[in-house]
């Protein structure tokens, strides 16, 4: 059987979920899987090392070679390894996962970061694989040299792409992101502020507005069976994809289908959002997007109505299934969704 050839677009935690649930599908569809990642993060060790040495944020890039490190013993203690995240002196470590982010807010917090006393500190708050992709990219002099790299050290069974080669800024319009002043809207700037911004957000726009997309993303784009976006943070990981004008219309041009998959709780970026409002926007800055297949928790929609009738302006299938984490909180299940996913890209045109 030819392997099937998926992209997944994203960053952060979202990606890291999609990318870990298509691992469970990837033995029985044979699926050849790159991810392209977000680069315009701003916040916490990225940020750290953004601003002290130039180059790729690694946070993003880091989490999806770790969600697509190989099964080996040695590979998983690698991946534990990236993840691992260096606590201030006095501090106590937050214990390894053997290579997943457990409790993302404790392991990704900037509380760290923001910190004085961690600051002066020099390791504390980075994460091991920040530093290890952070060097490998000044040593080798291409990002991309440098993600092959990493993921041979972590037996990676997919690629790591970043969106472009540059590092991007993102800023947004937001109505009420001073509270004292619900209805001004001010412009709101950087990956985190935009994430943890109370406000609504008006318009997103990425700095510089047309950055160069990656070529090997975009040849991977053009070849692919299934185009994959989210879940993810819309406004800071899933959206800045179609606001790089190359890649933009490598994804209208591709002959893939295409596949959204719906966050199941709204984030303070999108607070106010509905859930069919997340697909109103994908087409509101890629109008020419069409989309074959929309896949989501059906507690998560509730009414199926208003998102069916979102679905279809796009062109989509709503397809609802159980892809949540059975404790009740918002997350995706890699395995349940991994499930939900095998009839839909294993299924012929």
């Amino acid at each position: 059987m030819t392997a099937r050839r998926v992209v997944a677009f994203g960053g952060g935690h979202g990606l890291s979920a999609s990318l870990r649930a298509l691992r469970h599908c990837a033995p029985e569809l044979d699926l050849d899987i790159t991810a392209v990642v977000t680069v315009g993060d701003d916040g916490g060790s990225s940020g750290r090392l953004r601003a002290e040495r130039g180059g790729l944020p690694p946070g993003d890039l880091r989490q999806a070679l770790v969600a697509l490190a190989g099964d080996h013993p040695a590979t998983r203690r690698s991946a534990g390894l990236f993840q691992h995240r260096f606590a201030a002196a006095e501090a106590v470590r937050v214990p390894d996962d053997g290579g997943t982010d457990a409790d993302p807010a404790a392991r990704d917090a900037a509380g760290l970061d923001a910190d004085p006393a961690a600051r002066a500190d020099g390791l504390a708050g980075h994460a091991v694989g920040n530093l290890v992709l952070c060097g490998l990219m000044e040593l080798l002099g291409d990002p991309v040299a440098a993600l092959e790299h990493a993921g041979a050290m972590l037996g990676a069974v997919g690629r790591v792409l970043p969106m472009s080669r540059q590092p991007v800024g993102i800023e947004a319009r937001v109505r009420g992101a001073d509270p004292g002043a619900p209805d001004e809207v001010r412009t709101v700037r950087g990956q985190h502020q935009v994430a943890v911004t109370t406000g609504r957000v008006e318009s997103l726009r990425l700095t510089p507005a047309a950055p160069a997309a990656c070529a090997e993303a975009l040849a991977a784009i053009g070849s692919a069976d299934w185009l994959i976006f989210g879940p993810g943070s819309w406004y800071t990981s899933v959206l800045p994809h179609l606001l790089v004008p190359q890649l933009a219309d490598a994804i209208v041009s591709s002959p893939a289908r295409r596949l959204v998959t719906l966050n199941l709780a709204a984030e303070k970026e999108t607070l106010g959002l509905s859930v069919a409002d997340h697909l109103a926007a994908l087409r509101w800055y890629l109008p020419e997007l069409k989309v074959d297949l929309v896949l989501a928790d059906a507690k998560a929609v509730g009414d199926p109505e208003p998102v069916e009738r979102a679905a279809e302006s796009l062109g989509a299938r709503l397809v609802l299934a159980p892809v949540a984490v059975t404790d009740g909180t918002p997350r995706h299940d890699p395995a349940a969704l991994g499930a939900a996913l095998v009839p839909v890209l294993g299924a012929d045109r």
